[in-house]
């Protein structure tokens, strides 16, 4: 067992659309305005907020989700990427105690008590004056080791803020760490799969800068730092990675093909992997001399006329894997790798390394967390073998494939999903690789007998 001493705070809210991305945002840049270096997480398993965390302070941002991680490696994560760090700043997702289905299981309250971090709690303050003492007495009190010790109010304006600190304070026994105005002109713009992404906000660091500005002027930084301080050392397990090779791998890394964890990512380069960008939407053919391919996550229905213009990427992609290129994609890069992609109006015509074609649908299709079991060999893992994901998209395709089982997590439905063989994996399903690195090892270990195959040719 390792410790690591690290201040830390969590940022989280009674429910979704609190403001707590916005606010973690302005904190993390007037941090850094104080001289800081932060290291910022995000519970759970979305992929936009860490987004906005990175572009602020210009490192990568960490999921800490305890369903595909466990706990053992959700701290270690924690203390390998804050060591260098002066404080960690952790957003929760959703609500605090909101987890896998009537439980509080993966919820940022669990990661916080996973973790032993003190939680500062976000609540808008529109349209309320005591009824917030209710509210946040209510989150405190919910769990005797809830961890809440502070708050932050949103949408309120200073006269307000000031007339009932008190009796909040009072009332809640919470420490009001002070409050954010309405500020219209930072704000974050949603569309069907939460905010869009950093890379579309033009004006995104004036927008964190006023925040920050905002944070400084009328938040308590210093009481929040003596807060963070108070977190006693976080006790965790090594964990050893050793280097099985060296091979370059391509990896989509553009608007339409952004979804990925900075930490699996890592575990790849750590196995010995050189992870090397391009874009399906730009580039004309893939990078020289790499004999693996990732396809994250993304949006490529937004881009589907872009992507399908691009004969000359969509031409070697196909012909790559059909001699035999490892690939790994993951949803939006499952359904690149369809032959169509099907709008209200238009065809796509897109790789076709697989059969059948995608749609949009009108709601959120298999949503949620699920165990992912292997029904046969496959280049990721052999038969049986298990990795816990999720799934979260609005579109669906008329080949979702068969070579794995999801299980929803819940016990409620089971269906078959992703192709996997000797050189791919392609399917909805997104998965951690540190919730199982068996299959990161096996997918390295693939791409470097690829290599050497190509070599003796």
């Amino acid at each position: 067992m390792a410790e690591l001493r690290i201040p830390r705070i969590m940022i989280s809210a009674p429910g979704s659309g609190s403001g707590k991305t916005t606010i973690v945002c302005g904190l993390l840049k007037a941090l850094m305005n104080m001289g800081l270096k932060p290291a910022a997480f995000k519970s759970g398993p979305d992929y936009i907020d860490p987004m906005f965390h990175s572009k602020v302070i210009g490192a990568k941002s960490r999921n800490l989700d305890l369903f595909m991680l466990g706990h053992e490696t959700a701290k270690y994560l924690a203390a390998k990427n804050s060591a260098d760090a002066d404080i960690a700043v952790f957003e929760g997702a959703m609500g605090f105690y909101d987890g896998m289905g009537k439980t509080s299981e993966a919820s940022a309250y669990e990661l916080a008590c996973c973790c032993d971090v003190p939680v500062i709690l976000v609540v808008n303050g529109k349209g309320a004056a005591l009824s917030l003492a209710a509210q946040i007495k209510g989150f405190k009190d919910f769990r005797p080791d809830s961890h809440i010790v502070g708050a932050v109010i949103n949408n309120v304006n200073p006269m307000s803020y000031h007339f009932y600190k008190d009796v909040i304070e009072k009332e809640t026994g919470v420490k009001l760490l002070g409050y954010f105005p309405v500020m219209e002109d930072c704000n974050f713009e949603s569309r069907h799969l939460g905010l869009i992404t950093a890379e579309e906000i033009g004006d995104l660091q004036a927008i964190v800068d006023r925040l920050a500005v905002q944070a400084a002027k009328s938040v308590d930084m210093l009481t929040l730092l003596e807060i963070a301080r108070q977190a006693e050392p976080m006790q965790f397990l090594p964990q050893k990675v050793e280097k099985i090779g060296k091979v370059r791998i391509a990896v989509a890394y553009d608007k339409a093909f952004c979804f990925y964890y900075q930490d699996a990512l890592d575990l790849l380069t750590e196995l010995g992997a050189e992870l090397v960008p391009f874009s399906p939407l730009t580039d004309s053919c893939l990078p020289e001399s790499c004999n693996g391919l990732i396809l994250g996550g993304g949006y490529p229905e937004i881009y589907a006329q872009q992507l399908a213009d691009n004969h000359s990427m969509l031409d070697e992609i196909r012909t790559a894997l059909k001699n035999g290129l490892p690939c790994f994609a993951e949803c939006g890069g499952f359904m690149y790798l369809l032959e169509r992609y099907r709008d209200e109006v238009d065809i796509y015509r897109w790789v076709g390394a697989i059969e059948g074609e995608t749609v949009m649908t009108k709601k959120l299709t298999r949503f949620g967390y699920i165990h992912l079991t292997a029904q046969s060999d496959n280049m990721l893992c052999t038969k049986g073998e298990q990795i816990n994901g999720h799934e979260f998209h609005y579109s669906d395709s008329s080949n979702n494939g068969s070579s794995f089982v999801a299980a929803k997590a819940s016990g409620k439905g089971t269906w078959e999903c992703a192709h996997a063989g000797a050189n791919i994996y392609a399917g909805y399903p997104h998965i951690h690789l540190w919730g199982n690195p068996v299959f990161a090892r096996n997918f390295v270990a693939r791409c470097c007998e690829y290599q050497q195959q190509k070599s003796q040719v």
